[in-house]
């Protein structure tokens, strides 16, 4: 069987599962169709929640601007047999304010430091405040001046979040992961676990017994076995947020796969159970197209110099550490996603969870547009009708996180992967395929953002630059804003059979929102006008209020109209609704409205035609008052009940229908 055939097959499998999961979003708190998201088939410690409000709010946020970390060595000691993990770390410094005498930084209370070297000298350092190594050196250091220390110590560390230090078994087998987004690197070494300054360069040095291999950031250096122990020396020379730094250690078997771009080779360098080998090589083998299609999008992979690579271990799904992603299966989509955030997550990372949408939201919409792109799209429309499902399976929620001390609100599957989303598919339709791209090249190439950390408004700023628009207008309501909106759509076409034979298509739009936060979406809507004999024609409109009508003239006549017919929008539950064609201005003139402004009744009077029947609705598209068979000339609407504003009345004839405007004081 062809490699492109098994990932095909496992694609297959991988949307039979999601279209399950999706079946059952009414029962879930989160959206998590199997192997679409990292963070959501994974097995959450209890611990981590209650330890969030303080992690959060690291011990190193208010001294992260002291000083920077340049460079980083570590040498740690680990069995994946036993939880636990001794060793030393030597970061060398740069201190960026003047008077600077203390190294502040984040280190689980677990772990216990042995002594701390300033050149050949041992430092005083204290563990008293909670989580938090504070380092006393011996002299002011002077600002921007290079420095170095070394820091030992040793411990048993705690696994919190989904998993920041774990030791289990695979075929009976040890082995010991990391995992520390988003507070978890300091449960098991002593760092700025923020989101403010990357490590600029790091070596990273394992030794265990010599049945177990380490896998890492960046290069394998060496790997050497002397007195039954194995050492694996990894450097990285990019600079890499601090939950990204990660090792993986077990009986790895190891294979390299080539990836050829115009910019030269890249290697997949691949550690895998040797239980797996002969299921991951051909899955993983599937990654050669989508790393040239995001190389060509985008940028040329940040990395490359280096290597990419996976490191298998116990989870349900993917974390994206730099240049070694862990997964717990090789599904086609689940490597893409953590493939993605190569780019969107870790050469730009973003600057605070508030904002974890830059990465999430990014990741699931590039694995999206791999089914756009290869396969022959066939998958295209899934993918986004499973998202939209999703998303809209509840009505509220903002894709900007509010509550960074949670981390099921920080990895929704359901606002920050699937809305983030298509939040930024939606933009796409809205800016157009050129500026779309455009923006997200130069947001990778901004030299203020690559290989540092970017929010929201930086992200909108490139937006608004190359579109040359003001966007707030769209992210207050689909960032910041909650819920989307629902259509009620009416359409009719007029002079079919009768002169001037126009063929006019009337469309008449209202929404409703679906939580108060946003009291209306503006949006370009797009159509479909299908012909009894295969025409069609597609058209679109900027929906800027309610009752707004459009008119479309066509050559031919319409038998369906399809509303968003290639799934670009944030929309559910629509109801489109074919009308009578609207009556011609002489037989409209004809039906009398008064008073108008009206008070506690309102008259409708036809002298040419019958009126069947009416509907009055407010500006929001609700219907306020609806009367069905009147079969007559005239009939008396009874106002009392309703609110002082604007009405929009229809007078439905036989011949058409009559659409007016209604004031009630």
């Amino acid at each position: 069987m062809s490699s492109f055939l098994r990932v095909h097959i496992a694609v297959v499998c991988c949307l039979a599962a999601y279209f399950f999961a999706a079946g059952k979003l009414a029962a879930q708190p989160q959206f998590a169709p199997a192997g679409s998201y990292d963070h959501f088939t994974c097995k959450t410690q209890h611990r981590f929640q209650s330890l969030a409000a303080q992690k959060q709010t690291s011990v190193t946020d208010f001294a992260a601007d002291q000083f920077n970390i340049t460079y980083a060595r570590t040498h740690w000691f680990i069995d994946p047999a036993v939880n636990y993990i001794s060793g030393n770390i030597t970061y060398h410094i740069q201190p960026l304010t003047s008077g600077f005498d203390t190294v502040w930084l984040d280190l689980s209370s677990n772990l216990t430091v042995q002594w701390v070297k300033y050149y050949d000298e041992y430092i005083g350092f204290s563990q008293t405040l909670p989580e938090t190594l504070q380092i006393f050196l011996p002299d002011t250091l002077p600002t921007f001046a290079l420095d170095s220390l070394t820091i030992s110590y040793q411990g048993a560390p705690p696994s919190t979040g989904f998993g920041s230090f774990v030791t289990e078994t695979h075929n009976d087998i040890p082995v010991m992961w990391t995992l520390s987004q988003p507070y978890g690197a300091s449960d098991w070494w002593a760092c700025k676990d923020n989101l403010t300054d990357k490590i600029d360069s790091i070596d990273i040095i394992v030794t265990t017994p010599q049945a177990y291999r380490t896998a890492s950031n960046g290069i394998r250096v060496s790997e050497y076995i002397a007195n039954e122990q194995r050492t694996g020396h990894w450097k990285h020379r990019h600079p890499i947020a601090t939950y990204l730094v990660a090792i993986a250690i077990t009986n790895y078997a190891e294979y390299t796969e080539t990836v050829p771009t115009p910019t030269g080779n890249i290697a997949i360098q691949n550690y895998v159970y040797p239980e797996t080998i002969e299921t991951a090589m051909p899955l993983t083998a599937g990654l050669i197209p989508v790393m040239q299609l995001f190389d060509s999008l985008f940028i040329p992979y940040p990395y490359q110099n280096e290597k990419y690579g996976h490191a298998q271990f116990n989870w349900g799904g993917g974390m994206e550490h730099q240049t070694m992603s862990f997964v717990g299966d090789f599904g086609f989509e689940l490597l893409a996603h953590e493939l993605a955030h190569q780019w969107f997550g870790n050469y730009v990372t973003c600057g605070s969870w508030h904002d974890i949408w830059l990465n999430e939201g990014f990741a699931t919409y590039l694995s999206g547009l791999c089914y756009e792109h290869l396969f022959d799209g066939f998958y295209w429309m899934p993918f986004k009708t499973i998202r939209i499902n999703a998303i809209t399976s509840q009505p509220d929620g903002s894709v900007w996180c509010p509550d960074t001390t949670s981390v099921s609100r920080i990895f929704n599957g359901r606002l920050s992967y699937a809305k983030g989303a298509m939040i930024l598919h939606q933009l796409r339709w809205i800016v157009g395929d050129v500026t779309f791209f455009t923006v997200l090249r130069n947001y990778l190439t901004n030299p203020a953002l690559a290989n540092g950390f970017a929010r929201s408004d930086h992200l909108i700023a490139h937006f608004e630059s190359v579109h040359e628009q003001d966007l707030h207008w769209y992210f207050d309501d689909w960032l910041y804003g909650e819920g989307f909106p629902a259509y009620q759509i009416n359409w009719a076409q007029s002079g079919i059979q009768t002169p001037p034979n126009t063929n006019e298509l009337t469309i008449t739009v209202s929404q409703n929102p679906s939580h108060p936060s946003v009291s209306f979406f503006e949006l370009p809507l797009p159509f479909k006008a299908i012909g009894a004999n295969g025409e069609a024609h597609e058209f679109s409109f900027f929906n800027a209020f309610n009752n707004q009508t459009h008119t479309e003239t066509l050559n031919f006549e319409v038998t369906e109209l399809q509303f968003d017919p290639h799934k670009w929008l944030i929309t559910n539950n629509n109801i489109i609704t074919a009308l009578p064609p609207p009556l011609p201005s002489n037989i409209t003139g004809s039906i009398q409205i008064y008073p108008n402004p009206a008070l506690q009744t309102l008259s409708v009077k036809s002298t040419l035609l019958p009126i069947q029947s009416l509907e009055l609705y407010n500006l929001s598209g609700q219907q306020m008052l609806q009367i069905n068979n009147l079969h007559t000339q005239q009939h008396t609407l009874n106002l009392s009940q309703l609110t002082s504003g604007m009405y929009v009345l229809k007078v439905f004839t036989p011949q058409g229908v009559s659409v007016q405007s209604v004031v009630r004081y």
